[in-house]
Formats: structure tokens, C-alpha cells, sequence
């Protein structure tokens, strides 16, 4: 484990050159889908923010977000986070987003969000549990015809939208690094399970699309690279998430937190405003209007 590990604002072109070659080594896309030097210099200028996580003082990885408008209240939206894989281990990711919200939370604003894939499970141990952000949009197919953005050829580019209430006692809790009893699976229904099917695959039961009690959880694979091979089971358990995200959002139903373990599940509750702020929890109010 390294001795030294800094988290500070990055805001000169070599910095930002660097988190090009960050991007390529990660991701491994091609030019045309990494976020370039002049996006970086343009947003920094006009409000945007870019983290830098340093191990050692080498530039290990970097979040990056700038000044958005969703539902009509003023927000960050976190566009890029990334860890070198040599460096993954060490909390960076996590750091890095606590770091961000100081930042945010200096500018006066109360909500970060994120775009994520609904598969990447250990993705949405970090958005939903270890940070305490919630969900409640699901975007079907929302990065289109980007290869690589998919996790397969014909394979949709769905997304959940991650909001992050920054100042909420349960995100400050987190900060603080209350402990939380686990959550028991066995204790809540389930609006979807897998099963094993007769070759041996496991995939998705058929959604319960009526339930009506306050806590539900809906399963998903632990980990969706080792599926690449089976592309028809992503595929299978991706649309069984959407029908039921689609589903249970429609009926005032949130993403508030994901079991990751064996098995991984995801956690909704009907119950919004115990979790987020009253005015926040409604749609039809904003938190900060817009002024004219």
C-alpha cells in the first residue's frame, strides 16, 4: 500500500492530457469516444470540477463534472470516473467522490448526478451503498450507437440516472462512516430472482410487476464481464431490469441502496421522502428554482 495518497484539483493542458491516456487504459475506447484536452480546459473555466487522485505522486485517476440543470433545479453532473487498474484497491474511487461532493457543496449545490450501466453490480455497490445516491430514471438505450458502450453487439446502451443528495443526513452518515447492518434478503419480497436453467445458465425469473409493499428487491448477476461470452444472458437479465425499473419507477418506486454479495440485489422502496429531501422528493418542486 502507498505511503502517499492526495486528491487535488486539476487544471493545466498537461494534467489533462494525462487523463486522455487515464481514459484509453481503462476503457480502452477509441478517439473518437474519449472526453478530449479542450472539453476539460472549457469546463474547468466555466464551473465545471476535475479531481485528481495521486499515489505516490503519479496520477493514478480523476472524476470529473460540471454544471448542469435536471428537473429545474441547478446540479453537478459527474461525467467520467476512472482508476488505473494497477491502482484499484487503494479506495480511490471512493475518495474521489467524497471529494467531489466537498467541492460541490461549496458551490452551494445539494445534488451530483450520474449516468451508469444497471449491470456493472459492483458499480452500483459504490453509486447506491458505499455513497448513498438513489434512483428513480431509467434510460433505455441512452448512449445509442456506441459500440463501446455496450456490453455486446445488440445489446442496448441502458442507463440509470444516479441522484446523489449531498447534504442529507443519510449521505452525511456515510461520510462519517456509520456502520449498517447488512441487509437479509430472505426478509423482503422479491419482484425478481434467477433461476438455473436446463443447460446450466442462470437467468432471469419472470418479473412480479404488482407487488405493493414498502421495501423490494430485484436480483442481478454479480459480475456482467464473465456473461461477454453469453451475450444472451446479459441480454435476458437486462431487459428483466428494465420492465421492472420502468415498472416500479412509474409507480413511485426508487432505487435506495444494493446488496452486493453471491447473489446481488437491488433495493426499492416506495417510501422517497424518508430518504430524500422533502422538496427533493418531489418531482414537481425544485430545490433551488431557476431565476429569471
Amino acid at each position: 500500500m502507498a505511503e502517499k495518497i492526495l486528491i487535488k484539483k486539476l487544471s493545466t493542458k498537461d494534467q489533462f492530457e494525462k487523463l486522455v491516456e487515464i481514459q484509453k487504459t481503462v476503457w480502452r475506447h477509441p478517439d473518437l469516444d474519449l472526453t478530449p484536452v479542450h472539453q476539460f480546459s472549457i469546463s474547468c473555466f466555466m464551473g465545471g470540477l476535475v479531481l485528481g487522485a495521486l499515489v505516490d505522486d503519479q496520477l493514478a485517476g480523476f472524476v470529473y463534472s460540471f454544471p448542469a440543470i435536471y428537473q429545474g433545479k441547478f446540479c453537478h453532473h459527474s461525467h467520467l470516473l476512472a482508476v488505473l487498474p494497477e491502482y484499484r484497491g487503494y479506495g480511490l474511487g471512493k475518495r474521489l467522490k467524497w471529494a467531489q461532493r466537498r467541492e460541490v457543496l461549496k458551490m452551494g449545490l445539494d445534488v451530483v448526478t450520474w449516468t451508469y450501466d444497471p449491470m456493472q453490480s459492483r458499480n452500483a455497490n459504490l453509486n447506491l451503498h458505499t455513497l448513498g445516491g438513489i434512483c428513480r430514471t431509467y434510460l433505455p438505450d441512452f448512449y445509442g450507437e456506441t459500440p463501446s458502450l455496450r456490453l455486446g453487439s445488440g445489446i442496448p446502451a441502458d442507463r440509470l440516472l444516479v441522484e446523489w443528495p449531498i447534504k442529507t443526513a443519510p449521505v452525511e452518515q456515510k461520510v462519517r462512516g456509520k456502520k449498517e447492518l447488512p441487509l437479509a434478503p430472505d426478509s423482503y419480497p422479491k419482484v425478481l430472482e434467477g433461476k438455473v436453467a436446463s443447460n446450466g445458465q442462470y437467468l432471469p425469473g419472470k418479473p412480479r410487476l404488482r407487488l405493493k409493499e414498502p421495501i423490494i428487491l430485484a436480483e442481478t448477476v454479480p459480475n456482467v464481464e464473465s456473461l461477454r461470452p453469453t451475450p444472451e444472458v446479459i441480454a435476458a437479465w437486462q431487459a428483466a431490469l428494465r420492465q421492472v425499473f420502468k415498472s416500479y419507477f412509474g409507480r413511485g418506486y426508487a432505487v435506495i441502496d444494493f446488496s452486493f454479495g453471491e447473489k446481488c440485489y437491488y433495493v426499492l422502496s416506495n417510501r422517497l421522502k424518508n430518504i430524500m429531501p422533502e422538496e427533493c422528493g418531489d418531482r414537481k418542486k425544485s430545490c433551488k428554482k431557476l431565476k429569471s
